[in-house]
């Protein structure tokens, strides 16, 4: 440890085989490699340590060359314990084929020996840089059969008359003509076009001179319209992410001049995934964007770690300036919250409803475990009380209980709520058993207060809810102000369902009691 230096640079965990299982980046590498080794680190980040055996490091100039290498040693190497994007999309290139009358195509893949041009970040500029060149030099586009008639050749192209008949020579000089349109070469590429379109024209091949001077003037006009368009076409990744209780969960909305334009999503396991959100969305961000399209802004939720860096590194890999944007107000915050129900709606098994009760109520964990309680009565006779528990957003029918009320004489829901409350969590506490991660009862402040004096009592701090039905409305237990949840949300729809099974279980026990009292 005391040979690591304060520079920028990537740092490499091994285990005892000598395999790199984390590669990691940091401003100074003294300060990082060390906090890995001190007090109070996350279960994750203990599992980490755990393998370690050896440790290596390369230095950098800057961060962003730290990020650089950071990205490109993962790729290579993809270390257990680092995000791995599977399924991401490489970057698209631009491929004349290797054949005698050359075509131009897409390709991600290819070998050594081809020619390609690229790689080109956005879509859009690929596109149209083969269309202006089939167009401009009436390349061969399809793939069928070249036929041969007398001394040229017949191709098939995208202009009318569609078929075009030229020399082999002539075709290969078409090509050399594309080639420095894709290598950016448009001074260069125009110049030569008029410097043939005068020697044409001193030649009093007017014909030729005609088509130069209509391929200088489409160039001029078409690369003209295709910057004014990238400038118009302003797109944005929006991206959000959570933690759920044994995963991260990222989702990215690509936006296209306004348009949702498609969605991808990630799920990496927590052993993956750095503690704090603001690490791993870097870590996602540097590596997602190292083999996929950068658009000109990046819409997140929080800011995330060595933001101006990983500004400059995405902005260097896409040759432009993209920008980080965190949003307060206005449209790009509403998108935000769009990835963010996408998210709750893709989870499965009321994850993503636990999830929004989290973030909603501002409870410290999912709440996992849920106890819900209600008071059921007919008069001041036979009053009783019910809790049924749910693990996961299921109901677990094994710890439900029921409650004869004892302590309370007459008829007070409240005080009720207070005693069930009290005996439960008691004969818990006594018994040092798991504690549930929410309580809910049924009914509004007045029930809130007397669950949370009984809480008190017992000298314990759990997360306490009301849910009242009239609004159908959510009580905290120190917030003065309810809770609306949208009737469309996933949460709510939870709680709901859980409340709507308690007063079901304590109306039953109550018809049963009822019953048996009136058989006597």
């Amino acid at each position: 440890m005391s040979t690591l230096p304060h520079d920028s640079g990537c740092y490499l965990f091994k285990n005892q085989p000598g395999k790199i299982i984390y590669i990691g980046k940091a401003k100074d590498l003294k300060k990082r490699v060390s906090s890995y080794f001190g007090k109070n680190l996350d279960y994750k980040t203990q599992n980490l340590v755990a393998e370690i055996a050896d440790f290596d490091f390369i230095i950098t100039d800057t961060e962003v060359e730290a990020l650089l290498l950071e990205a490109k040693l993962i790729k290579e190497n993809q270390p257990k314990y680092n995000l791995e994007l599977k399924g991401g999309v490489r970057y698209a290139y631009i491929k004349i084929t290797n054949e005698d009358f050359p075509r131009l195509e897409t390709v991600r893949i290819f070998g050594s020996h081809d020619k390609i041009f690229g790689p080109f970040a956005i879509s859009e500029t690929r596109r149209n840089l083969i269309s202006l060149a089939n167009e401009l030099f009436k390349l061969r586009t399809s793939k069928e059969r070249v036929v041969k008639v007398g001394d040229k050749y017949r191709i098939r192209c995208s202009v009318p008359p569609w078929l075009r008949s030229v020399g082999f020579d002539e075709y290969q000089a078409d090509i050399k003509k594309a080639e420095m349109l894709l290598a950016g070469k448009m001074n260069f590429l125009i110049k030569d076009l008029q410097a043939e379109m005068k020697q044409y024209s001193d030649q009093q091949d007017f014909e030729t001179a005609k088509i130069r001077r209509d391929q200088i003037r489409a160039l001029v006009q078409l690369s003209e319209k295709q910057r004014i368009e990238l400038r118009k076409a302003y797109d944005q990744d929006v991206i959000n992410c959570l933690f759920t209780a044994n995963k991260f969960v990222v989702q990215l909305f690509n936006i296209t001049k306004g348009v949702v334009s498609g969605r991808k999503e990630f799920k990496f396991s927590l052993a993956k995934a750095s503690a704090a959100l603001p690490t791993a969305l870097a870590d996602f961000i540097s590596q997602y964007y190292y083999r996929n399209e950068i658009p000109q802004e990046i819409v997140l939720p929080q800011k995330i770690d060595n933001q101006p860096a990983v500004e400059k590194y995405l902005s260097q890999l896409a040759g432009r300036k993209t920008k980080i944007i965190v949003p307060q107000k206005g449209d790009k915050l509403a998108l935000l919250d769009l990835v963010k129900k996408n998210i709750y709606s893709s989870l499965k098994g009321g994850s993503g409803a636990l999830i929004e009760l989290q973030e909603t109520l501002s409870l410290p964990a999912l709440p996992s475990v849920i106890e819900c309680f209600d008071i059921s009565n007919l008069g001041s006779s036979d009053i009783v009380g019910s809790m049924v528990h749910f693990k996961d957003g299921q109901p677990d029918k094994n710890y439900y209980r029921r409650f004869k009320i004892k302590w309370v004489r007459g008829q007070s829901d409240f005080a009720a709520m207070g005693e069930i409350i009290f005996r439960r969590y008691y004969h818990l506490k006594v018994n040092n058993e798991p504690l549930p991660n929410l309580i809910l009862v049924d009914g509004g402040k007045p029930q809130l207060t007397a669950a949370r004096l009984a809480l008190k009592r017992l000298g314990l701090q759990l997360p306490i809810a009301a849910l009242a039905k009239r609004d159908e409305e959510l009580f905290i237990g120190g917030q003065k102000n309810s809770i609306r949840l949208s009737k469309k949300s996933a949460g709510l729809k939870l709680v709901q369902k859980i409340r709507d099974e308690a007063h079901r279980f304590a109306i039953s026990y109550h018809r049963l009691l009822r019953g048996k009292r009136l058989e006597k």
